[in-house]
């Protein structure tokens, strides 16, 4: 039997549909997924050729738990972009963004502890707080502001112990402007609370400019700052990520990647490590393919009078179907009759029931195709 632990928690709703979408590809039927927020570009060459090499030379053994440290010192350096200045015994890579959140989470955290998360949020957020025995407090931001936070002053109480922001967005793409993060800090420094910033999409920016908030007065000491190479580099299947936090949190977070996973991949930590350091030209090249997408994505959804705000960064789209049901009818009428995989918007959050989120990780062809079958679903 599953531990009352495990029990607080549901699978990822992301992963549920994927997986009900490949059950469907295994069937025989053409599945047109935007539903998995994965870039389908094939990973630059010149990080391939890191890793090869890596491997070559039979870098293939643990490595420091924390991570390599040239890589420990290119991240920091390139935490320099940022604002942040930290040194490489800050700095720790991880299997991925997503264990360094479980991580931090499970190192701050404790039994009751309380959480902001600003509705919608990526599903995972959830999950490794109620894993940590704390509960989140929801905080709807909503479309007519732009899926951003509004003052949420009264819902902090002496439980609020975590504030996690996300910005670019999943599942919304919404940038936190300089106001937005300075209202944050403001709280978080009055009440004595971190702050846990998830920065996986700052490379995936249209508008606007990415701003980290441990780069505010008074935030270096408070916040873990989470990163990775999965969305920028497209890496998803490397899993590196990493985080820079105050000492007393990345030893924590240290102690429990010693006990779990030991360490990221070591051949996968070099191709890492020539991210950072090589050409950059990739990003530029991705970014403006995810912004054409956009935009054709938009402008089709707009023709089935279906609106929503365009985002100003990651590759995902939040849109309210109320017309056409709840989101989760929606969801399981597209992907029965359609053949078109989206998210249902209730596993963002307890207000985002009438919504789906659909991600534009995928070709132009595919993108006009899945348009078409949803146009003949919905209209």
């Amino acid at each position: 039997m599953p531990s009352e632990r495990v029990n607080r928690i549901e699978e990822s709703a992301t992963l549920r549909i994927s997986d009900l979408a490949n059950k469907l590809k295994r069937a025989g039927k053409d599945v047109i997924s935007f539903s998995v927020g994965e870039p389908d570009f094939v990973t630059p060459q010149h990080i391939i050729d890191a890793a090869k090499k890596a491997l070559d030379e039979g870098r293939t053994h643990y490595t420091p738990s924390a991570g390599i440290p040239e890589l420990r010192e290119a991240i920091a350096n390139k935490f320099k972009e940022n604002g942040i200045s930290v040194s490489p015994n800050e700095v720790i890579v991880t299997p991925g963004a997503k264990q360094a959140i479980f991580e931090a989470v499970l190192s701050i955290l404790g039994d009751g502890d309380e959480v902001i998360l600003f509705d919608p949020a990526w599903v995972s957020y959830e999950s490794c707080i109620k894993l940590a025995g704390a509960r989140p407090a929801w905080i709807k931001t909503g479309e007519e502001k732009g899926f951003v936070p509004d003052d949420f002053l009264e819902s902090i109480s002496r439980k609020t112990k975590l504030i996690i922001v996300n910005t670019p967005g999943n599942p919304t793409g919404a940038v936190f402007d300089e106001n937005t993060l300075k209202m944050i800090a403001d709280i978080a420094r009055d009440h004595d609370i971190f702050v846990l910033s998830d920065e996986v999409y700052e490379k995936i920016i249209y508008e606007g400019k990415h701003l980290s908030i441990a780069s505010f007065d008074g935030m270096h000491d408070r916040t873990v700052t989470v990163n990775g190479f999965s969305k920028a580099y497209a890496m998803t299947g490397w899993r590196v990520g990493y985080a820079s936090a105050p000492p007393e949190v990345i030893d924590a977070m240290l102690k429990i990647q010693q006990h779990s996973t030991s360490c990221a991949t070591s051949f996968a930590q070099y191709g890492a490590l020539e991210a950072l350091k090589g050409p950059q030209e990739c990003i530029a090249e991705m970014v403006n393919e995810f912004k054409t997408r956009r935009d054709l994505i938009v402008d089709g959804l707009e023709s089935m009078g279906l609106e929503c705000k365009k985002p100003d960064g990651a590759f995902y789209l939040f849109v309210n179907v109320a017309r056409f049901g709840d989101g989760m009818s929606v969801a399981e009428r597209l992907l029965n009759e359609g053949y078109v995989a989206v998210t249902p918007g209730s596993a963002f959050g307890p207000h985002s029931e009438d919504y789906i989120r659909i991600s534009y990780a995928t070709s132009q062809a595919r993108i006009s195709e899945g348009l078409d079958r949803m146009r003949e679903v919905l209209v």
